[in-house]
């Protein structure tokens, strides 16, 4: 009588191949993004060498701030495999150039333009605007912030800026500020002086500011836009390269009735809605810490579903907030290892995240070739 062998029992070895190796990577998620890595088009290339691994990555959005943290998940991954002794993963990451509405190309030396919108006005969209553009910045990204709001610029004030901006002859150079190339009509007159213009005065400084600003190698431009669905609004649809919109709301009725405007706006111009921004969630006292939904619960979760949008983050209300905007020191720069901070880190990866996935512009700037008989 033959007995079998235990060995022979075993099930043979997976052979370990890049189909194997990319099994693998389709089941690792980006965690914020709740996405495989490989349907949100990281994988570049992959090398085998008897029982090791080497892996090339590349996210489409800024990970600066997550990078060790990836490259630990990707490599346990691989690692847990029986086929594999050992990875090595290298992790990257380049923002891409999105398409913009209708026929509008995208600018030279900025790669998307990120409009931030609300329907009415109070409900801290430049607040959301300023700390979102720094925590793109924090991650790693090249990011500009444009106040478009011709009647009542805030932005200035809020980052700390003050005296006109110079000029090399041609161009305006946008002002800096915590590492943001910034530029805003406040600039051009005094705080307390009114502008009492037309809409198409305004319409006007909006082309002239994006326009004539020699911005310089952009991720991002975060387009502060002012409240309604007016003018500028329209401006931007017909005249700037938009690459999605965020549309930022409180909880309470009334703000969202406006908002949902707002997202009815930019649809109606051919304009990407990313998502929405829920600011003010949450009260946050500064005696107790206590958190407390003052303005109600859930408006921004309703909202996202009815138009089938994400809820791109809840943001809390904090006097810490207001303090240090008035300061011109934001708080994801004042103290970014705070939970305030931790609030607008997530909500501007999950947009970075959001955007990277729409349609990539087709715009090559290539070589003008001249042909010569000689």
């Amino acid at each position: 009588m033959r007995f079998l062998s235990l060995r022979s029992l075993e099930q043979p070895m997976p052979m370990l191949n890049e189909d194997l190796v990319k099994s693998i990577l389709s089941a690792v998620q980006d965690p914020l993004a709740q996405r495989d890595i490989i349907s949100l088009g990281w994988l570049r290339g992959i090398a085998i060498v008897d029982d090791r691994v080497a892996v090339d990555l590349r996210a489409p959005y800024p990970i600066e701030g997550r990078r060790g943290e990836l490259q630990e998940l990707v490599r346990a991954a691989l690692e847990a495999h029986e086929s594999i002794g050992a990875a090595t993963i290298n992790l990257d990451w380049r923002v891409l150039v999105h398409k913009p509405q209708g026929d509008l190309k995208p600018m030279p030396e900025i790669r998307n333009i990120i409009a931030v919108a609300s329907g009415k006005g109070g409900v801290g969209k430049s607040a959301t605007s300023i700390n979102l553009a720094l925590a793109f910045q924090a991650d790693g990204a090249r990011v500009g912030v444009l106040d478009a709001d011709i009647y009542g610029p805030s932005v200035p004030r809020m980052l700390g800026i003050s005296g006109r901006p110079e000029t090399d002859g041609k161009r305006i150079i946008p002002q800096r500020a915590h590492g943001l190339q910034v530029m805003s009509i406040g600039f051009m007159v005094e705080e307390d002086t009114p502008m009492i213009w037309r809409g198409p005065m305004v319409t006007s400084a909006l082309q002239q500011l994006l326009g004539e600003t020699n911005w310089q190698s952009l991720d991002y431009l975060v387009i502060d836009l002012p409240p309604g669905t007016g003018d500028i609004q329209l401006t931007l649809a017909q005249k700037v390269p938009v690459s999605a919109c965020v549309v930022v709301t409180t909880p309470q009725d009334i703000a969202l009735l406006d908002a949902r405007k707002a997202v009815q706006m930019f649809r109606k111009v051919n304009m990407t809605v990313l998502g929405v921004v829920e600011n003010m969630s949450t009260h946050i006292c500064s005696q107790c810490g206590h958190e407390e939904a003052i303005f109600g619960s859930g408006g921004g979760a309703s909202m996202s579903a009815d138009f089938n949008l994400p809820l791109l983050g809840q943001l809390p209300l904090a006097m810490r907030i207001r303090a240090d905007l008035d300061a011109g020191n934001p708080t994801v720069v004042a103290d970014p290892d705070s939970e305030i901070s931790a609030s607008y880190m997530e909500c501007s990866r999950r947009v970075a995240i959001e955007l990277s996935q729409l349609p990539r512009s087709l715009e090559l700037n290539l070589p003008t070739i001249q042909l010569e008989n000689r």
